[in-house]
């Protein structure tokens, strides 16, 4: 769960990051953090990185397709193979006829 929190985070930062970056090369000296970070168009920063932070949590939510009952199997051993981790679609429960 905390990775999922990290990476959100990450990818909220990244447009803040990539500018630090872009007007350290740019300038080509060092001012500091602090006087970048006050000379930064913080706003556009801002939603740039709410952006890329909900177009990733579409990305990853609809890359899976795992259902809420489905079943987890880890990787493990068999015939010294390593058989890789896998879901199993868990049959729908049949309701019972009165």
């Amino acid at each position: 769960m905390i990775r999922i929190v990290f990476e959100n985070i990450f990818f909220f930062l990244l447009p803040t990051l990539f500018y630090i970056a872009w007007v350290a090369f740019r300038d080509d000296e060092w001012k500091g953090l602090g006087e970048i970070m006050r000379n930064a168009p913080l706003l556009k920063l801002f939603i740039a990185g709410a952006a890329l932070m909900l177009t990733t949590l579409v990305a990853f939510s609809t890359r899976t397709s795992n259902a809420p009952n489905d079943v987890y199997v880890p990787q493990s051993m068999h015939d010294r193979n390593l058989e890789p981790d896998r879901t199993i679609r868990a049959q729908e429960p049949q309701p019972e006829k009165p």
